[in-house]
């Protein structure tokens, strides 16, 4: 794998996150891929994965998008790491909270996803709304 085709998958797969397109991040996910989420929830399998994104796509918790800070990349192994703040925008207020994924891709798709986070649970720098 190239460093650019780890780039555009990374980049692809975060935009689609940000597009509401909950089948066009599921398309980056092999089968049998592992999510590990921030708070130590780990999902096996593309159906318990977007099983736990449903809620998400769904709106339960307002508007999420993904602002890029920084992205690291190691297209030898197959590793990249995005840094990102998370924007969760509702009807009442608008939050954010910084995280990173770090994604195992092998034949151009997703085997695992770690999430991180400075939190411990969502929604806890208050931000203005824009």
């Amino acid at each position: 794998m190239t460093r650019d085709e780890l780039k555009q998958i990374t980049l692809q797969f975060t935009d689609a996150f940000n597009r509401d397109d909950l089948d066009g991040v599921m398309a980056w996910f092999a089968e049998d891929a592992v999510y590990d989420e921030f708070h130590g929830a780990r999902h096996e399998g593309k159906e318990a994965i977007r099983a736990a994104f449903e809620p998400m796509f769904a709106g339960k918790f307002g508007k999420v998008r993904f602002e890029e800070e920084d992205l690291f990349l190691d297209p030898e192994d197959g590793k990249a790491m995005i840094s990102w703040s998370c924007v969760i925008a509702t009807s009442e207020r608008s939050s954010a909270w910084r995280g990173l994924d770090l994604l195992h891709v092998e034949g151009g798709r997703i085997v695992a996803k770690h999430t991180y986070a400075k939190t411990a649970r969502p929604l806890f720098e208050a931000r203005d709304a824009a």
